[in-house]
């Protein structure tokens, strides 16, 4: 990207909702607008974990009003994540349909896991470069992130279910303060984060560092009593619980340096921080500028490039645990995209830059199954990718990935997939054909191949074969007439033309 171009990041928490803007200058990206709103989706979960029909009318309010300030932004230069709360939401995808129209650009769903490691991103970026082992903690409403690292390269991540709103909403209902909740609030939490300790504890790290939420919080209020400012202390917190204590309710509590929507979830997170310290040996944690909304920056910068995107290094991982065959891989990658820039003939060289990347991946990928079982590979591929741990990748990313290899083969209904997505149809017609292609682990013969795809709205595809194919390779043409069968109890149809 090239300097002065604007980056936008969409952080949708559980607490409240951000949007971070910011010009790219030589590498750095600075900060020329920043927007935030306290949504509390976090507490508009019901029994069932469904959001409320207020909570998900108080996200979209609030999108909408990010979406017009993003309105005319280039897709590639925003990005949008949401944590915990749609984690859990049983009814996401409700939410998500109309989130995203009212956005103006998709929402990515992400692992606790990918979060911690965007946090650390953040937080590293904004801080002065150094060999020092770090510690990152990020308390939100309804999760806790550490993470251990050096540098800018996050090292050891998790994501635990404890957070700000879900323990105010808890332990102090109705903005009751305590000594008996305190102590209740914080066991629990402790039992929550006890598998922490041996990985996260003192003598892992040389500094610690909160980002965000509730340690920046704390960390205001601190400093406008006479703390030094820029961090938070266990002295300080002791302090501050006795604050709390004295004002007996949120309602009642008046102290300087909080803010208004900080007030109803402040007595969950100092539980919460105070079991951190406890629990990891803390005794001061500076408050890091840094955030999940700045690593999704970062990130943004990282994914236009193959050499710098983590999700490329996560395919070779995964295809290197499960020993997928790389040879055949290769072959079936090269032969897919081939395909596919036949069929896309006048796409932006961009867009199908983006697309042809991602069915590398899949190719890369589409025998990681076989390492279970050879037969019905493809489910066992599927089954990895919705369920694997990959560093770089959204939960919807991964979702596709895996339908592109359970697809591979076989019936194609079986998919559940939308037949109105035009490019994820034409990544799957063009990995099956590659795969019928190259079923004989050698390199295929293309010459005189060419796929058509029919013009929107049209719902077909033709490959064309050159006279005497058929007869030089009929295993090859028949195995390509039975895949025009398969596609036909679908609303697609493939046609054949020269067999």
């Amino acid at each position: 990207m090239q300097n002065g171009t604007l980056l936008a990041a969409v952080d949708l928490g559980s607490n409240s909702f951000r949007l971070e803007i910011g010009r790219l200058d030589h590498g750095r990206i600075h900060r020329t607008e920043y927007l935030k709103e306290t949504v509390r989706q976090g507490n508009g979960l019901d029994a069932e974990r469904n959001l409320t029909p207020e909570a998900m009318q108080r996200g979209w309010d609030c999108l909408a009003r990010f979406g017009e300030r993003l309105a005319g932004f280039p897709k590639k230069q925003v990005r949008a994540v949401a944590t915990q709360t749609l984690r859990e939401a049983q009814n996401r995808e409700e939410f998500l349909a109309q989130a995203n129209k009212i956005l103006g650009f998709p929402i990515d769903v992400i692992s606790g896991r990918e979060e911690a490691r965007l946090i650390y991103q953040g937080v590293a970026q904004l801080l002065p470069q150094s060999n020092e082992r770090r510690l990152v903690v990020d308390i939100g409403g309804r999760s806790t992130e550490m993470i251990l690292g050096k540098g800018l390269e996050a090292q050891t991540m998790e994501s635990y279910n404890v957070g700000s709103v879900t323990w105010s909403m808890k332990y102090f209902a109705y903005g009751q303060f305590s000594a008996h909740a305190f102590e209740m609030a914080e066991i629990a939490a402790k039992a929550v984060l006890d598998e922490a300790f041996d990985t996260y504890r003192a003598g892992q790290w040389d500094a610690a560092y909160g980002s965000s939420g509730t340690i920046g919080a704390v960390g205001d209020v601190l400093a406008a009593a006479g703390w030094p400012p820029g961090a938070v202390t266990r002295a300080g917190l002791d302090w501050l619980l006795e604050r709390l204590l004295k004002a007996q309710s949120a309602e009642r509590l008046k102290i300087d340096g909080m803010k208004e929507d900080r007030r109803a979830v402040i007595g969950g997170g100092v539980s919460v921080l105070r079991a951190v310290f406890d629990l990891l040996g803390i005794e001061r944690i500076e408050a890091a500028q840094g955030a999940l909304r700045h690593g999704v920056l970062y990130d943004l910068l990282d994914r236009e490039h193959e050499q710098t995107d983590l999700r490329s290094t996560t395919v070779q991982r995964l295809t290197a645990k499960f020993n997928a065959d790389a040879a055949q891989a290769q072959r079936v990658s090269k032969v897919a995209q081939q395909l596919f820039v036949m069929a896309r003939v006048g796409m932006p060289r961009l867009e199908s830059s983006r697309l042809q990347r991602k069915l590398d991946w899949a190719a890369q990928l589409h025998e990681i199954g076989c390492q279970i079982s050879h037969s019905d590979y493809h489910k066992h591929g599927a089954y990895i990718l919705d369920n694997a741990d990959a560093p770089g990748f959204a939960q919807p990313e991964l979702h596709r990935l895996s339908l592109l290899v359970l697809g591979q083969r076989g019936k194609l209904r079986k998919l559940e997939a939308d037949f109105a997505d035009r490019e994820l149809i034409q990544q799957l017609l063009c990995l099956r054909l590659a795969i019928i292609l190259c079923h004989a682990r050698r390199e295929p013969e293309l010459k005189g191949l060419q796929l058509e795809s029919g013009a929107e709205p049209a719902l077909f595809f033709v490959l064309n074969c050159r006279s005497g194919w058929a007869q030089a390779y009929p295993q090859s043409a028949y195995l390509l007439q039975e895949e025009v069968l398969a596609w036909q109890k679908t609303p697609w149809t493939l046609a054949l033309a020269g067999l």
